[in-house]
């Protein structure tokens, strides 16, 4: 049994994958935007992560954009037949780096096909549709004439399950009387936790949750209390982090993103990182002071 053993599997889809898998977005250059600095380096890093025993990544065209798709064909193809890919669209990239919405029926087609292209694949396993009505969160507005476009593609044979990401429960709602909905990506940690009552009616849904920024992305997560329960468990505080989402809710899979060998190491080791109730309380309080 590998250390990711320890944190158990959910379903995602048909497959079922480990709870602790991999986020490429970081593979591309800054910004999220360009090749990465180290190429050789970004290749490693996802090597590394499926010789781990990860078999559940997640990428998407729009990051670089094309880049961290391009790298995934390149490191992992031919694919292992457990290894599941999640993919997003609905979004596009500006030539100044910027983050557009791209919904259009032939831009959301377009976007399945240029992953589909990039990945080297013949189905997408699973596509996130990205909702930016806000792009600093979710915000409510009716999904369905972006959706509709997405599961059209879907009974076309070209994606096999779909997601949403950065949704209201509302959102999710409607999505679910549109189509099944295998999973919702939003932004959820230790320190950021609007998403709470979402969490656990998904899981009583069966519906996997997968919380992006679970460090804390471009801010990492500060805390006297997160530093002080880290060093009473010889652990690093980010480790903390992610097992506090480990034990927050049985749905939660985690998509910790790095480009380097030894922070992915780091970061699946949390796998096996057991929180005793003191340090889970103790870690439940710092939503009240965030």
């Amino acid at each position: 049994m590998s250390t990711l053993d320890e944190a158990g599997t959910y379903p995602l889809g048909n497959r079922t994958v480990k709870r602790l898998g991999y986020g490429a977005m970081q593979l591309a250059g800054p910004g999220v935007f360009g090749p990465p600095k180290d190429r050789d380096a970004a290749l490693a890093v996802l090597r590394a992560a499926v010789a781990a025993g990860v078999n559940h990544i997640d990428t998407s065209d729009f990051y670089g954009p094309h880049i961290t798709n391009q790298l995934v064909r390149e490191a992992l193809a031919p694919y292992p037949d457990d290894l599941t890919i999640v993919t997003k669209i609905g979004a596009r990239r500006g030539s100044d780096a910027s983050w557009l919405p791209a919904y259009a029926p032939e831009e959301l087609t377009q976007a399945v096909h240029d992953n589909l292209r990039n990945l080297g694949l013949d189905v997408l396993e699973v596509v996130n549709l990205r909702i930016m009505f806000d792009t600093h969160g979710p915000a409510e507005g009716a999904i369905e004439p972006f959706l509709a476009p997405l599961a059209r593609l879907q009974r076309q044979g070209l994606v096999r399950h779909i997601g949403l990401s950065n949704v209201t429960p509302a959102q999710v709602a409607e999505g679910r009387r549109i189509c099944e909905i295998v999973c919702v990506q939003n932004h959820y940690n230790l320190a950021h936790r609007a998403d709470d009552a979402l969490i656990d009616a998904l899981g009583r849904a069966g519906i996997a949750y997968v919380p992006f920024f679970p460090l804390g992305g471009f801010s990492p997560l500060q805390s006297s209390t997160l530093s002080d329960v880290a060093r009473k468990l010889h652990a690093t505080p980010m480790q903390v982090a992610l097992a506090w989402l480990l034990r927050r809710a049985p749905n939660i899979l985690l998509i910790p993103g790095t480009s380097s060998v030894a922070h992915l190491h780091e970061n699946l080791a949390a796998a096996a990182l057991q929180l005793p109730d003191e340090a889970m309380q103790a870690l439940n309080g710092i939503v009240a002071r965030a």
